[in-house]
């Protein structure tokens, strides 16, 4: 698919009217963000019916926004609008006028941006499933919940940007998910500090790579440059440096490895656990 800037460009549209355009696709299920390729058409379409972009959406009923509006409706138009246009996109205006309401009417859910986007956090995190017990054995479990983030973050590209860990959100479901990871940790005998810290690097590993992935995309939007013509744009310079023999080791190494976050997640996730293993090994010998 031609990026948001390229769909203006093209058609003479304005950047919101593209960005729409595309959100609708995608609301559709017919393209999907991909890393190193931009927004790419899905492979899930065979079965979706055809949407017309010549016709003019439906048009909203009068007093049907007004009635509709609950702080679920707020926060999922919300969060709709981030995953297209980016956080920063997200404002108090932009919200009312994308419900058909006035600013006002979203004070009685929200109090400022700040605190609709620590509640778009929340809603968010509420969407995986965290199985009670889990797994069995606490690596499967952490592994469980480390995926479960990951997931989350691919589908919401802002949300690693909207977490920190000095000033961690106080809300129901972030913290149902450290909760649950502390539980994982039950009966290995680790100090209560120990296990907390493993909750937060576990999630810090998780936004660390996200942060890229969210980046690229951003980058490809932006620029409508993607990430396989960037690395196109770059051969020349890369054949000359690799060729010159100074950097044999990284001339080996394939193209499409350093741009895999998925394999550079589960390779972090893999290494780390199998050093916590060693803690908690050491950790009952100590005991013992």
């Amino acid at each position: 698919m031609p990026s948001i800037r390229q769909i203006a460009q093209r058609w003479g549209v304005a950047v919101a009217t593209a960005t729409k355009v595309m959100a609708a696709l995608r609301d559709e299920g017919l393209v999907e963000a991909k890393v190193g390729s931009g927004t790419v058409v899905s492979a899930r379409t065979s079965h979706k019916q055809p949407v017309s972009l010549t016709t003019s959406p439906r048009p909203r009923q009068a007093g049907v926004a007004k009635q509709a509006l609950n702080r679920k409706h707020v926060l999922r138009t919300a969060i709709a609008i981030a995953d297209i246009e980016g956080l920063d996109a997200v404002s108090m205006r932009r919200l009312a006028a994308e419900l058909g309401v006035g600013p006002m009417s979203l004070y009685r859910h929200v109090a400022n941006k700040d605190e609709l986007v620590t509640q778009m956090v929340d809603e968010a995190f509420g969407e995986p499933e965290l199985p009670i017990p889990g797994p069995q054995g606490w690596r499967a479990k952490l592994e469980l919940i480390s995926r479960r983030q990951w997931e989350l973050c691919r589908r919401h590209l802002w949300l690693p940007r909207a977490v920190s860990f000095t000033r961690p959100l106080l809300v129901p479901n972030v913290m149902a998910h450290t909760e649950w990871t502390l539980r994982a940790l039950d009966g290995l005998g680790l100090p209560m500090t120990t296990r907390i810290r493993e909750a937060l690097t576990l999630h810090a590993l998780v936004v660390t790579v996200a942060l890229p992935m969210a980046d690229e995309v951003e980058a490809e939007q932006e620029t409508g440059v993607t990430l396989a013509q960037w690395w196109l744009a770059q051969r020349k310079r890369a054949d000359e440096l690799l060729d010159s023999g100074r950097f044999p080791l990284l001339a080996t190494i394939p193209e499409e490895t350093a741009s895999d976050l998925d394999g550079l997640f589960e390779y972090g996730l893999a290494r780390h656990l199998d050093g916590f293993a060693a803690l908690v090994e050491d950790q009952a010998r100590t005991r013992s």
